[in-house]
């Protein structure tokens, strides 16, 4: 639509014109465009998908027109806990990419270099932090992160403290799983919690909690019933509607709205058509702008991705009578956290269960877990005979990013998966 293309370039030149007088108007292009995905959703999408996305939307665009509603955190921040205090939890991750819906990531990210920040710090940090810097964005009153998976959280957290004064809480997650570490990381969570309470004034009430976790066990049952379903039947999506599920499995989790929509999604799949296609298990980042990956993925009758590991980081049933130890377990437990062993064999486990024709895995450029760890999990993957396809790029920064390179190496693997199938046949 031209007269969306024609705002974007209008916020753009305003931003960079004048950050500090830009927030109106990035703030007025997220409600337009909560109304857009509700009022006219994008075609040839399956309502199920449709239906996420107007939901992330209206999730983000709502808590931004109310700084007091929301607390920043990453995306493997608690959000069980905040939610029970009635306040959203926005990841600097899922907000990078909403801003870079202006296309305003090379200018945020050049800023925050030009202040200092090292060029090697994730772009998804770098986007965030020179959004922050350049005043476009204003602070909420707090902040929680986690060490979990990136090694930059802390440092960009300390940051925003000391440059814009927004405190936060930072939960030190151990790589061991034992009781003793169970112990220490779910005395920080009920920390927080209090933390929570003296900062916003409200009462924690631990049966909220409980609820949450009672929904969020039920909710990751049936979204691994609809990954299953999806392996079956096509369902038309695109590549950004896994990135959505990831924002809804990790900022709504616990939810009854979130599970009800997945409830929706399961129900939507079984009407479509058995799906024909090669199967295609993603690990890692979605680079949602990637052209070359869009032209293949998106409402693909051909390819379809039927899970990402990064949705379903978590398989931990969690105990609502014990909620700051199974949350504690859940975090301790989580895919990303520890050896790149202990994630190879998770996937391997997703793999056995989905059983897809192909892993592709993005390793995002300054993500140095995703790069360095890819190899055991391809040897991971030749033992299952599934074979794996590793893209290099940048999830967010499309300098980052060569669309041909990636668009050769996808085409030959797809040709390959192809030609394997045909002889499979003869």
């Amino acid at each position: 639509m031209w007269v969306v293309d024609k705002y974007i370039d209008y916020v753009k030149e305003q931003t960079i014109e004048d950050p500090k007088k830009s927030w109106g108007k990035i703030l007025l292009g997220f409600q337009a465009n909560k109304l857009r995905t509700k009022i006219l959703p994008k075609k040839g999408l399956a309502k199920g998908y449709q239906k996420l996305e107007a939901m992330m939307m209206s999730f983000v665009a709502d808590a931004l027109s109310h700084s007091e509603s929301y607390v920043w955190g990453n995306i493997f921040s608690p959000c069980e806990i905040i939610q029970c205090f009635g306040l959203r939890t926005l990841s600097i991750e899922c907000l990078a990419c909403y801003l870079s819906g202006y296309h305003l990531e090379d200018y945020f990210i050049d800023y925050a270099q030009n202040t200092g920040i090292a060029p090697t710090l994730c772009s998804y940090h770098k986007t965030f932090v020179g959004a922050i810097d350049s005043d476009a964005v204003p602070v909420p009153q707090y902040a929680v992160t986690t060490s979990l998976s990136c090694d930059g959280n802390l440092n960009t957290f300390r940051y925003l403290e000391k440059k814009r004064g927004v405190p936060f809480t930072f939960l030190d997650v151990p790589y061991g799983d034992d009781e003793a570490s169970v112990e220490y990381l779910a005395g920080q969570l009920e920390e927080f919690t209090a933390e929570l309470e003296r900062r916003f004034g409200r009462r924690f009430e631990e049966d909220k909690l409980k609820e949450a976790l009672r929904i969020e066990n039920e909710t990751r049952k049936e979204l691994m019933r609809f990954f299953q379903l999806q392996s079956e039947h096509y369902y038309p999506g695109e590549l950004i509607s896994h990135l959505y599920m990831m924002m809804g499995m990790h900022l709504l989790i616990g939810t009854q709205e979130f599970l009800d929509l997945i409830r929706y999604m399961i129900e939507e799949i079984k009407t479509y058509p058995k799906y024909e296609g090669k199967k295609i298990l993603w690990v890692h980042l979605l680079p949602f702008y990637q052209e070359s990956l869009n032209q293949c993925f998106n409402r693909s009758q051909d390819y379809q991705i039927i899970a990402s590991d990064i949705i379903l980081d978590s398989v931990e049933e969690l105990d609502p009578e014990k909620p700051f130890h199974s949350l504690a377990k859940k975090i301790i437990r989580n895919m990303y956290n520890g050896s790149y062993s202990h994630k190879a064999q998770m996937v391997g486990q997703l793999a056995d269960t989905l059983k897809p024709d192909a892993v592709i895995q993005f390793c995002h450029w300054g993500c140095k877990q995703s790069s360095g760890g890819s190899v055991l999990l391809k040897e991971e993957m030749q033992k299952k005979g599934i074979p794996m396809l590793i893209l290099d790029g940048d999830g967010i920064d499309k300098r980052n990013s060569h669309d041909g390179q990636i668009k050769t190496r996808l085409e030959a693997f797809l040709e390959m998966l192809d030609t394997e199938k045909e002889e499979e046949t003869l």
